[in-house]
């Protein structure tokens, strides 16, 4: 059986590489490079008939070149902004992304996650559970009666038109960015490597530095990975830099949280609701500082556990099969998914 050399570039931890190397169809002889520099790329890419990328650095006109016998470069994600297009398309190198199914899915979460805290989702529907005497007398409801706001909540808010801070910004960020669009909302993002000029215009964000997104945006979303220096990041010294009643979320990598100190902000007022979807300890331990408030029906704070990426088995490694659709697709003669090049 005739392989094909495949170089595999990735940022994700070893859980995620096997993943995708289990995956792989025995086609396929995959190497696969963590984080690594522009020349270690350069060195592997002679012989490689297929190029995957899910890192965040640019793959440049000088990879490119180096990269003679690609058949097939294929970007697994939903943007292509970290690729030079026009150099692949001098160099006669179909380009292909991939939306990843998952990345999506977090993306619905975090804004499941704005909306439930902003309209105080858990209160409300603990309220309307209350029998008391709400000072109305209930009557049947036709087009001019009704009881607006019959319970007497407070604070509800909106999405609309407000700041929403992303730090951290791959490709859930991009997907999360995509969907705000439709509620208005001015977007800043944080990263170490900042997007070029006609990638921040085409998902109509703002590059800002990190003090200066906390203390602008109403909503901060959390999308780090984990590394020894964003282990608890997350903490007294960091909420205090945003705003007083803003809202704090994150679909980041567990452990980014200092649970206590994000407990202590919720119940002083000075954080105006709290939702994440990961923890210092998984599955979570019931010693966990959130739980206490989240056993509190009226807290506006929204815990679930690490569910925003869908219904996994959590003892077997996802299914990275799609990564080599298009790989397939062009050994068959199909037409490519998702073409730009």
């Amino acid at each position: 059986m005739t392989r094909y050399a495949t170089l595999f570039l990735t940022h994700r931890g070893e859980r995620h590489q096997q993943s995708a190397l289990q995956a792989a169809p025995p086609e396929f002889e995959i190497t696969m490079l963590r984080d690594a520099d522009k020349q270690t790329i350069i060195n592997h890419l002679p012989g490689k008939q297929f190029l995957i990328t899910e890192r965040s650095e640019v793959i440049d006109a000088e990879i490119i070149a180096a990269g003679k016998d690609l058949r097939l470069i294929q970007r697994l994600g939903s943007q292509v902004y970290d690729i030079d297009l026009e150099a692949a398309k001098k160099a006669g190198i179909p380009v292909c992304y991939y939306p990843v199914r998952m990345t999506g899915m977090v993306a619905e979460h975090m804004m499941l996650q704005m909306l439930a805290l902003a309209k105080r989702l858990r209160e409300a529907m603990y309220v309307i559970t209350l029998d008391r005497n709400w000072g109305l007398e209930p009557k049947q409801c036709d087009e001019d009666t009704f009881a607006i706001n019959f319970t007497g909540r407070q604070g509800i808010d909106t999405l609309n038109q407000k700041t929403v801070g992303i730090v951290g910004f791959g490709e859930i960020g991009i997907e999360l960015a995509r969907r705000l669009k439709g509620f208005n909302c001015t977007v800043l993002y944080n990263k170490r490597n900042r997007l070029a000029d006609f990638a921040e215009a085409d998902l109509n964000i703002q590059y800002a530095g990190l003090d200066e997104l906390l203390g602008r945006s109403d909503f901060v979303a959390m999308l780090l990975p984990y590394e020894p220096e964003t282990a608890g990041c997350v903490n007294r010294s960091f909420i205090s830099k945003m705003k007083k009643g803003a809202f704090l979320i994150s679909c980041g990598a567990s452990g980014i949280f200092n649970e206590k100190d994000v407990r202590d902000a919720l119940v002083s007022g000075y954080l105006g609701g709290v939702a994440t979807d990961t923890f210092a300890w998984e599955p979570i331990r019931q010693d966990n500082p959130l739980l206490e408030l989240a056993r509190q029906p009226e807290a506006n704070i929204v815990l679930t556990p690490h569910t925003a990426s869908g219904s996994i088995d959590p003892n077997a490694l996802p299914d990275r099969s799609e990564d080599y659709s298009n790989l397939l697709r062009l050994l068959r003669g199909e037409p490519l998914l998702y073409r730009v090049v």
